[in-house]
C-alpha cells in the first residue's frame, strides 16, 4: 500500500482536490459484499457461512492497478490478477450473507476497487485524477483471508472525520491455517 500511498499524495497535489474527501490510508479496503445495518442475531449464522465460503476459495494473487471513477463523485483505484477469484469470492460472501438473512441490494456482477476519495459535490472534475492513475501499478501479493468488517460512522456528522472499522471475524482462504 505504500505504492498507493505515494501516489494519493501526488494526486493530492491536482487542482480541485482540496474538494475531495480523502480516504485514509487505514481505511483501504477491497469491499467484496456490502452488508449495510446487520442484525446482531444474525451474526453468528453469517459468520459461519463466510467461513465456509472462505474454506471454498483458494488464496490468490493480485495488484493495484490503474483507477477509475463511480459518476461525479468516487475516485477509485483497480485492481489486477487474481480478479476471477476475487469475483467468486464476492459472489459467495453475497450469498452467504443472503442466506443468514441479511437484506442485500440487487446482486450485481463485482467490480474490485479500493475507494480513495469522494466528492462532496458533483462541481470536481475527476477526469484528472483517473488518468494520473490509469498508469498506476502496484506490486503484487497474495490474498490469503476473508473478513467481515463492521463500519462505525462517526456520530453528529463530525467534519473530517471518516468512518472507523473493527473486524469482526476473519477466515483464512482455502482452509490455511
Amino acid at each position: 500500500m505504500d505504492e498507493l500511498a505515494a501516489e494519493v499524495d501526488l494526486l493530492r497535489t491536482l487542482p480541485g482536490a482540496g474538494d475531495l474527501r480523502w480516504t485514509g490510508r487505514a481505511g483501504w479496503h477491497f469491499t467484496l459484499a456490502f452488508m449495510g445495518d446487520v442484525d446482531e442475531a444474525l451474526v453468528p449464522d453469517l459468520s459461519t457461512r463466510l467461513a465456509r465460503a472462505a474454506h471454498r476459495t483458494g488464496p490468490f494473487g493480485l495488484r493495484l492497478h490503474g483507477g477509475g471513477r463511480f459518476g461525479r463523485r468516487v475516485l477509485w483505484a483497480g485492481a489486477a490478477g487474481g480478479l476471477d477469484e476475487m469475483r467468486l469470492l464476492a459472489d459467495r460472501a453475497d450469498a452467504a450473507a443472503r442466506r443468514a438473512g441479511v437484506p442485500m441490494d440487487e446482486h450485481r456482477r463485482y467490480q474490485a476497487h479500493l475507494t480513495v476519495a469522494r466528492g462532496r459535490t458533483d462541481a470536481v472534475d475527476l477526469r484528472p485524477f483517473v488518468e494520473r492513475l490509469r498508469d498506476f501499478e502496484g506490486s503484487r501479493w497474495d490474498v490469503a483471508e476473508l473478513a467481515l468488517v463492521r463500519s462505525n460512522l462517526p456520530g453528529g456528522g463530525a467534519a473530517g472525520r471518516g468512518p472507523r472499522y473493527e473486524t469482526v471475524g476473519s477466515w483464512p482462504l482455502g482452509g490455511a491455517s
